[in-house]
């Protein structure tokens, strides 16, 4: 199971990066299509920030799978290797939690979006609900990679010491 949640984050990441270079692609289309055709498209800023919140959402647990989120380690350098292998995992935890909350009441949202039909305001009506579906399902895939790196955490210490902060043991 584990390896099959890492093979999903990799496949994310790697989706999600290939969205960020049509985003490239459809944001360059436009200014092409504005400035020197004089005919702006009506779907390019549209579906590029559709494209964008997907792409940010799946590529979060291939970034916690790389240890590639933002950490300010400046105070917990300081401790022992044994307190910073606690920090860690307290880090992990919260983040488990944060994705549990934000899955239950994306879902919440999702649900509400579809019920009601809402769209959004531009002329290609977009059901919200294509955008929305993003957080439960971006913030799963989150905690479910949360659980591997929770699981080797506490499986292997010395392993995962070395790779959150390259910590001699």
């Amino acid at each position: 199971m584990i390896t099959l949640i890492n093979q999903i984050s990799e496949f994310c990441g790697k989706l999600a990066a290939w969205m960020f270079f049509i985003i490239a692609s459809m944001i360059t289309y436009e200014v092409v299509a504005r400035y020197v055709f004089l005919a702006p498209t009506i779907w390019a800023e549209e579906m590029s920030q559709f494209f964008q919140i997907w792409a940010t959402y799946i590529a979060a647990a291939f970034v916690l799978k790389h240890r590639k989120l933002i950490s300010i380690d400046t105070l917990v350098s300081h401790f022992s290797p044994r307190t910073q292998w606690f920090f860690e995992l307290f880090s992990l935890l919260v983040i488990a939690l944060f994705c549990a909350v934000s899955v239950y009441y994306g879902s919440a949202i999702l649900n509400e979006s579809i019920q009601v039909g809402r769209s959004t305001s531009t002329m290609l009506a977009v059901p919200k609900w294509m955008t929305e579906s993003a957080i439960p399902v971006g913030f799963s895939l989150l905690l479910l990679q949360t659980i591997v790196e929770i699981s080797q955490h506490i499986s292997n210490p010395e392993q995962a010491q070395a790779i959150s902060g390259d910590i001699d043991i």
